[in-house]
């Protein structure tokens, strides 16, 4: 057995001795032939003609061999293009060693060989050849399965798609999966085989079958990956402890056992129902290409994929603000890797340093500025509501300001769904950016005192961001638990960093100055429910869910004002302009340089005091600030 399994190891075997195997095959298969044909006592005295049969056909098939490449493929991994090969190369053979009899019969008179042998010997070498190629793939496949636990494995999916799936997971070495049957949505499919397994309907019966087949795992195929999110099949699978695996898109490059590599165990982004967002990135691109962008915050989880997507469009210049070092050299390391050829200084600044602030803006001149630094952490800005102010407000209106003195075209801020009625000081703080930035772009519309555009973008939670609620599980599901939520209705909005950031760049070319953009999130997420749907996907039983209470300034449920009556409507269906209350620049320029030089006197409560007067609607939530709304 160790000797066999020695052969048939992972070791490719070499051309040449592949076509020495195949030219003795084809040796051995023209003797059968004329046993076939004649008697064997018929030997003795057709031994010149047999010699002469397997002269021909052995020069003939080398020719055809050569041609068709049938020795240079790896044994092991032999499928029906391959037989094909064989099949066409004999076939050409044959022809061949026929046309030379016919020539050698008819033009000079020789008789070399029967027909009958030669016909023969076609068949006969075919099977040879293919039966020992099967032989070998089956040998490798039974002496090589045991040295992995693979999973018995449903493909969903049985159009060209799923049974190239099939094919890569049979070839995969180690072999992970172990091929039990085929899903189908389509009722036509029932009852048959495929690769020799069955087909089971997406019925009520399909628990039934998984339990039957012990299945421990499901691929699903590309075309089948959205059904995920808007069924309850994901759900049926985790509860019966299936693990769910996506497929890659399968390209004409598909390469079989290498892409089955590629298959991945799905994440609770995958299972969320979000349609596609589509976005125009043609007409984005012709807004940046060419330009100067800076963007602060350039590090964060929405800095940096706003520079990605920039990145594509072929800027003149990216200037990369933020006041984290490391982040930050992550991404200049990014840059040099992906994008070498373009002039992309990443700067370490703090936004509330005017002075710094405008060295940069004098140096660089940008024509497009994106505004994503921020603190934004709920419960640490209602401990550090001095930082909330002098980050936040005070960093926006230096950036804004300076935009407007050096002739930004546009400014593009990112705010957030929590400055919609605020409960926290973050959300407050965001909405007095709001407030500033509004003011500020009507000002210079009426005095036309500047060129500047500016344009406020207001989203929810993404998904995988710092800080974020799904690393934080992810973490607490790998310790054990507990994972912790903080009240069992609490829902949220999500949508991924990147359809975030698209819908940034689409609202930032659309825009004409002074509106505040709110985008779609589609419908909200039970932060219960996304808690335990990621426990049964990591496949632990063990791991228990623990309310820790609303944290200070949290709500139980976020607002994006997406309703007709609050909203107006813009080109993109997904993307809709606020209609919030508007602020006279002089006053609000007055009141929130007074807010700021407050917090440097470090008194939280007064600060937040004067907030509430800025921002009336500004109510706060189980904090100790509620005092102030009595």
């Amino acid at each position: 057995m160790n000797f066999l399994r020695k052969i048939f190891s992972s070791r490719i075997l070499p051309s040449w001795i592949i076509l020495l195997c195949d030219i003795l095959t084809t040796l051995f298969s023209v003797f059968v032939a004329f046993l076939l044909r004649y008697s064997y006592q018929d030997l003795e005295v057709r031994g010149g003609e047999l010699i002469t049969a397997m002269g021909i056909i052995l020069v003939c098939n080398l020719v055809f061999f050569r041609a068709f490449k049938t020795y240079s493929n790896v044994l092991r991994l032999s499928s029906f293009t391959d037989m094909l090969h064989i099949s066409a190369a004999l076939a050409g053979s044959i022809f061949s060693a026929l046309m030379v009899e016919v020539v050698c019969r008819y033009g000079f008179h020789l008789y070399l060989m029967d027909y009958g042998v030669v016909m023969i010997s076609f068949v006969v070498m075919f099977v040879f050849m293919t039966m020992i190629r099967m032989t070998i793939k089956t040998l490798y496949d039974a002496l090589n399965e045991d040295r992995v636990e693979a999973y018995n494995t449903f493909v969903y999916g049985t159009q060209l798609s799923g049974v190239n799936i099939a094919k890569a997971i049979r070839t995969a070495r180690p072999n992970k999966f172990h091929l039990k049957g085929f899903i189908a949505d389509d009722p036509a499919m029932r009852g048959k085989v495929m690769m020799g397994v069955n087909v089971y309907l997406n019925d009520d019966r399909l628990l039934e079958r998984i339990r039957e087949n012990n299945v421990q795992a499901i691929i699903v195929s590309p075309m089948k990956a959205d059904r995920l999110k808007h069924t309850d099949l994901a759900d049926r699978l985790l509860q019966e402890n299936v693990s769910i695996y996506l497929s890659p898109q399968i390209t004409d490059d598909w390469q079989g056992a290498q892409n089955a590599q590629q298959i991945r165990q799905v994440q609770i982004e995958d299972l969320l129902g979000r349609e596609p967002i589509h976005i125009n990135m043609q007409k984005i691109g012709s807004h940046l290409e060419g330009k100067r962008v800076l963007i602060t915050g350039a590090a964060g989880s929405i800095g940096s994929e706003i520079m990605r997507q920039v990145a594509a469009f072929n800027p003149y210049q990216l200037i990369l603000v933020d006041q984290a070092e490391t982040p930050l050299h992550d991404i200049r390391l990014e840059l040099h890797s992906k994008w070498s050829a373009l002039e992309a200084p990443t700067i370490v600044a703090d936004i509330t340093n005017a002075r710094r602030m405008e060295e940069i803006f004098s140096l660089y001149k940008p024509e497009y500025v994106f505004h994503a630094a921020a603190y934004k952490h709920v419960p640490m800005m209602e401990d550090n509501v001095s930082e909330a102010i002098q980050n936040n407000v005070l960093g926006t209106k230096v950036v804004a300001d300076l935009s407007v003195k050096y002739g930004v075209k546009r400014f593009v801020m990112i705010s957030t769904d929590k400055a919609v009625n605020p409960s926290n000081v973050m959300g407050c703080s965001k909405r007095i950016c709001e407030i500033y930035v509004q003011a500020l772009a009507k000002k210079i519309q009426a005095d036309k005192s500047a060129p500047t555009q500016f344009i406020t973008t207001r989203f929810g939670n993404v998904l995988g961001s710092n800080g974020s609620v799904i690393p934080l599980f992810r973490q607490q599901i790998e310790r054990g638990g507990p994972v912790t939520v903080t009240h069992p209705d609490i829902i949220r909005y999500f949508m991924t960093i990147p359809e975030a950031c698209q819908l940034v760049l689409e609202a930032g070319s659309m825009g004409k100055g002074g509106e505040i953009f709110i985008f779609d999130m589609g419908q909200p997420v039970k932060i219960l429910e996304l808690a335990k749907k990621m426990i049964r996907l990591s496949g632990r039983t063990d791991v228990k869910v623990e309310f820790t209470g609303l944290r200070h300034g949290e709500k139980l449920y976020e607002e994006l004002l997406a309703t007709k009556e609050n909203t107006k409507p813009t080109s993109h269906d997904k993307i809709m302009i606020a209609n919030v209350r508007e602020y006279d620049f002089v006053d609000v320029k007055d009141d929130i340089e007074r807010l700021i030089m407050s917090s440097y006197d470090f008194d939280s409560m007064a600060l937040v005091a004067r907030m509430k007067d800025l921002v009336p609607e500004f109510k706060s939530l189980n904090s100790r600030y509620s005092i102030l709304d009595k």
